[in-house]
């Protein structure tokens, strides 16, 4: 079993990105709205005059500066490989700046997780 977490510079490309996900063999996926110590510092992200009471514009708006973390368990290299291969194919080369970093790790214990779980 692998953990395989990635955040998305680019949150527009999340959508291809859950598809290649998918189609890698993928069968859940959890997002969450996310940013980094670079945003902040730029005042992209999380600036404290985010009104108290904001408007539905206003929570789309602040959300669409957000980056995208997604992080899924997989049970084979095979399926991490394709991973890696179909987010290039949407970020372009994850070397680059302001494409994502990618990070598997083995997981010696996993708990909760069903191999052929069918998404209802």
């Amino acid at each position: 079993m692998f953990f395989v977490l990635f955040v998305l510079n680019d949150p527009s490309k999340c959508d291809d990105l859950l598809f290649a996900w998918e189609e890698a063999g993928v069968k859940g996926v959890t997002i969450l709205p996310s940013t980094g110590l670079g945003r902040v510092k730029q005042r992209l992200a999380l600036q404290e005059d985010f009104p108290i009471f904001p408007s539905l514009s206003e929570i789309s708006e602040h959300s669409e500066s957000l980056s995208r973390t997604l992080f899924t368990v997989v049970n084979s290299e095979e399926i991490v490989n394709k991973l890696i291969e179909n987010t290039e194919k949407v970020t372009g080369n994850l070397h680059k700046p302001n494409t994502g970093i990618m990070i598997v790790i083995p997981g010696a214990k996993v708990f909760g997780f069903r191999e052929n779980s069918n998404l209802e």
